[in-house]
């Protein structure tokens, strides 16, 4: 089992919108490659909540674990795209995922949980950095803790940032990220030794950092691995790209797939990504070539 928490919400393009939100991209992906996942958000009593509603149905999830929010609206996210695709986010404040209640929620499942994947767009705010960091502390310590930073200015508590990373088992970062940790953390300034002051600072077992055109490098004990990006991609836009990474880079843990594979495959993905209309895909068929991952091979990690 998966336990995915965090938000959902609605992408505002100029000329169309897509259901979205990082832990929404993350758990949609996972649902469809055959992973059994429990999605906890929360979203508004709104046109926008009733069509996520409607959405997370037809998609197998479980609407038990989706809060309904008489008070706040469901989150939204201006997209603006400059010409290479690449999205600048203007997001709503004070939305219903800010109060998502981890008390009231049924969590019992998560006590079992293989994965827990959390980031901090959540914890913006003082109150749900810690019910998020009480889950954390009080859920299935053997279950990895995948935390994707994602950090999107000005919407960054830096408590959260430090909570998130000393619970994480495996992080995936950009390099704008990095480098934002490297400063507030005061981390070393030589590029080559940031990576295992990382590491070793916050006890991280394995680090992905994502530098969009010129693809990923994955740190480990085992040393670094570096997978280019895909070629030949025709990008309508880079939205949710980081997601389907993320997502494949999971399934690859928790499958046991050589790191190599696993990280060649979600960079194809993300590369995928980047040819449709937002984060995730309308067609199931889009899975289709990615599914021999879950054969479960074992490389021994």
């Amino acid at each position: 089992m998966i336990v995915v928490i965090g938000e959902i919400l609605i992408d505002i393009f100029q000329d169309y919108e897509r259901i979205g939100g990082a832990p929404f991209n993350f758990a949609f992906h996972l649902k469809k490659l055959g992973f059994p996942v429990r999605f906890l958000t929360r979203v508004g009593n709104d046109r926008h909540g009733r069509r996520i509603i409607d959405r997370l149905e037809k998609n197998g999830f479980n609407l038990a674990d989706v809060q309904m929010d008489s008070r706040h609206g469901t989150g939204t996210v201006r997209v603006d795209l400059n010409q290479q695709g690449i999205p600048h986010f203007d997001i709503r404040a004070n939305a219903a995922y800010d109060h998502l209640d981890l008390n009231s929620a049924d969590v019992s499942g998560a006590k079992g949980a293989d994965m827990i994947y959390f980031g901090t767009l959540l914890q913006r705010t003082g109150p749900a950095c810690h019910q998020v960091q009480r889950f954390l502390s009080h859920t299935n310590k053997a279950a990895r803790r995948f935390c994707d930073i994602n950090l999107r200015p000005p919407h960054v508590n830096p408590h959260a940032v430090a909570g998130s990373l000393r619970h994480a088992d495996l992080l995936k970062v950009n390099e704008a990220e990095l480098a934002h940790i490297q400063r507030v953390f005061d981390g070393p300034p030589a590029e080559n030794e940031v990576m295992p002051w990382l590491m070793e600072t916050f006890t991280i077992g394995a680090v992905a950092l994502t530098r969009g055109s010129r693809g990923s490098v994955f740190y480990s004990h085992g040393g670094p691995i570096a997978s280019p990006t895909a070629t030949n991609v025709r990008i309508v836009d880079t939205v949710g790209a980081g997601d389907g990474y993320a997502a494949i880079l999971a399934a690859g843990c928790l499958r046991q797939v050589p790191w190599a594979e696993t990280l060649r495959q979600a960079s194809d993905f993300a590369a995928r990504i980047c040819g449709i209309a937002g984060a995730v895909p309308d067609d199931d068929a889009f899975y289709h070539d990615i599914r021999p991952l879950m054969k479960g091979e074992t490389d021994g990690r």
